[in-house]
């Protein structure tokens, strides 16, 4: 009830459209409980005593008793449906914004399809919930109240003996109503893992295809489809119980109302026109009580969406701005990593690091893989917080600082290129879409893709298809470049950028690097160790700890973690070939 009370809360700003959607269903309830009262006087005027004026009037009665009936109805769907579309959508809005904050460890933690499931699968079920459920609860209330006002105006010993049955239907109605949010449950979470199925295969496919698991993936994703159809089925069990249970207790009321009032017509007591006037209205009394019984169903289910969604809306996330939080100004002295460790899961991935990054030098991170290079650099725009010491920038510690302003100082070239659905042009401008034309084509310049930009079909307008895969990865990785580029920042961050290119590819792209990385703080996680050769530091990492640094040529000499990578990398290479680069490089 708390989550349904939440929802209404939502509505909340919405009342006065509520207040005429209610006029509306109340005027209508009230219309369709005066059709019973019509059938007296049709019945016991017209085709008992054949009252002729009684012909005139009660057609027209009936006429605009459904004209207006109608008019409510129409008028109370619009409002209603505006309300519950409303809350969905901005319920969507919160939703995404809420995963949008969150760390990179909520969605280490969470699917991705499993996130898509919750706005899309578990949103529609609460909008069926605030929409058609709280306008049939409202609606089929007021009938419900009026229709019984009618029986008891009508005959009170005939409704008390058909009322008999309605505390009969409490207990199957709340029996149902749990068994619902249960299966609704099980039914989100297997669509979420169907989502998440899909989204894998369908990014994969390239490797599905590869290692010919056609008909694997096939299997795995039937298996889920059957169990989703195994919970949906009993979801369709339950709604249709429902329906024909609430027939059969209705049938046991109406069975002892037509023994009693037929023996009361029979007995010259009651007329025939208070008795079908009575049975009309009884008739139509049942119909809400089932419409609310099948509504009580989508309402448990339109919670079960809503507890899911709220779990995320309300989840705090692990890494936010201070209420204190200051802007971190310009980037002009050191980074200072002071005594961090830091663990995830609580196993320790860095332990201890001390470390110093003057304004303006380059610094590569090597090591085998495992090793800490990717956590440590993520420390840096705080992806991930420190579980012990402190990161600094200019003497600012990063948690003191809003995120805005320390990532905003940031840039970013990865080796898995992220770019979106979207023009070169948006693309490239991603992060500040109103830089003007010139800034973007000059960052692409200098980024050396400017030149293939300009074959493409529309150039800077060419849409790149679902992460760029309308480019080449040497086009894409220079796309990411001029948009590091056209940010401007102090501090860069290099994750393996050229290690999944060509030679070819790698030419162009480094010389692309190297247009970056002048007058800038560079961090760079080396994959290629001769990509790092001129780099002012070199850190080794290993289990998590720096075990040397110092340049190419100090560290060549030393011969040691940074030598027996260096050398593990021409392992393949020919003996002479091998001897020869290493002595070239230690000089």
């Amino acid at each position: 009830m708390e989550t349904f009370k939440r929802l209404l809360l939502m509505a909340r700003q919405y009342y006065v459209r509520f207040i005429f959607a209610a006029i509306c269903m109340i005027i209508a309830g009230g219309l369709q409980s005066a059709l019973p009262l019509i059938a007296k006087p049709a019945i016991d005027e017209i085709f008992v005593s054949k009252n002729i004026d009684a012909l005139k009037w009660i057609p027209f009665a009936v006429v605009a008793i459904f004209l207006f009936k109608g008019l409510c109805n129409y008028g109370q769907a619009i409002l209603m449906s505006s309300i519950g579309l409303r809350i969905v959508t901005n319920l969507r809005n919160q939703l995404y914004e809420q995963i949008q904050k969150q760390s990179l460890s909520f969605f280490a933690d969470h699917p991705t399809g499993l996130l898509m499931s919750r706005i899309t699968n578990d949103v529609q079920s609460v909008q069926t919930a605030s929409a058609e459920a709280i306008t049939a609860l409202v609606k089929d209330s007021f009938m419900l109240v009026g229709l019984i006002g009618v029986i008891f105006y009508t005959d009170w010993k005939l409704a008390l003996i058909a009322i008999i049955v309605f505390p009969l239907t409490v207990y199957p109605i709340a029996m149902f109503g749990r068994k619902m949010r249960k299966v609704t449950t099980s039914t989100q979470i297997t669509m979420g893992t169907l989502n998440s199925l899909l989204q894998e295969t369908i990014s994969g496919t390239r490797i599905v295809k590869a290692f010919g698991m056609e008909k694997y993936e096939s299997k795995r994703f039937a298996a889920e489809n059957e169990k989703l159809f195994k919970y949906n089925m009993k979801s369709v069990s339950v709604n249709a119980i429902s329906s024909p249970l609430m027939d059969f207790l209705g049938g046991l009321g109406i069975a002892a109302v037509i023994f009693y009032g037929g023996y009361n017509v029979v007995h010259g007591t009651s007329t025939p026109g208070t008795f079908f006037s009575f049975i009309a209205a009884l008739l139509m009394l049942y119909e809400p009580v089932k419409r609310l019984t099948n509504i009580n169903n989508t309402i448990n289910q339109g919670i079960a969406g809503a507890d899911r969604i709220f779990s995320v809306i309300d989840r705090v996330p692990d890494i936010e701005d201070k209420p204190d939080a200051v802007m971190l100004p310009h980037v002009e002295k050191s980074i200072d990593i002071e005594n961090v460790t830091f663990c995830y899961d609580e196993k320790p991935v860095l332990k201890n690091i001390n470390l110093s990054i003057k304004a303006g030098e380059v610094v590569a991170f090597v090591g085998m893989s495992g090793g800490g290079k990717t956590s440590l650099v993520n420390l840096i725009p705080r992806f991930y917080d420190v579980s012990k010491g402190r990161v600094l920038i200019d003497g600012h510690d990063i948690r003191d600082v809003s995120l805005q302003s320390l990532r905003g100082q940031i840039a970013i070239v990865t080796q898995q290129t992220i770019l979106f659905n979207d023009t070169v042009r948006n693309n490239i401008a991603y992060g500040d879409i109103q830089r003007t034309e010139e800034d973007i084509i000059n960052a692409a310049k200098a980024a050396n893709a400017h030149d293939f930009i300009m074959r493409l079909p529309k150039e800077y307008e060419s849409n790149i298809g679902e992460l760029g895969t309308k480019l080449s990865g040497g086009e894409k990785q220079r796309i990411s470049i001029a948009r590091a580029l056209l940010k401007n920042a102090p501090i860069l961050i290099l994750d393996e950028a050229t290690s999944s290119l060509d030679t070819e590819a790698e030419i162009e792209v480094q010389d692309a690097l190297d247009n970056l990385m002048k007058g800038r703080t560079t961090l760079v996680i080396a994959h290629r160790l001769s990509t790092i050769r001129n780099a002012d530091r070199i850190i080794a990492l290993v289990n998590g700890k720096i075990v040397e640094e110092g340049n190419h040529e100090t560290l060549m000499a030393k011969k040691g973690e940074y030598f027996r990578l260096y050398n593990l990398q021409f392992k393949d290479e020919g003996s002479d070939e091998r001897n020869d680069q290493l002595a070239k490089d230690m000089g």
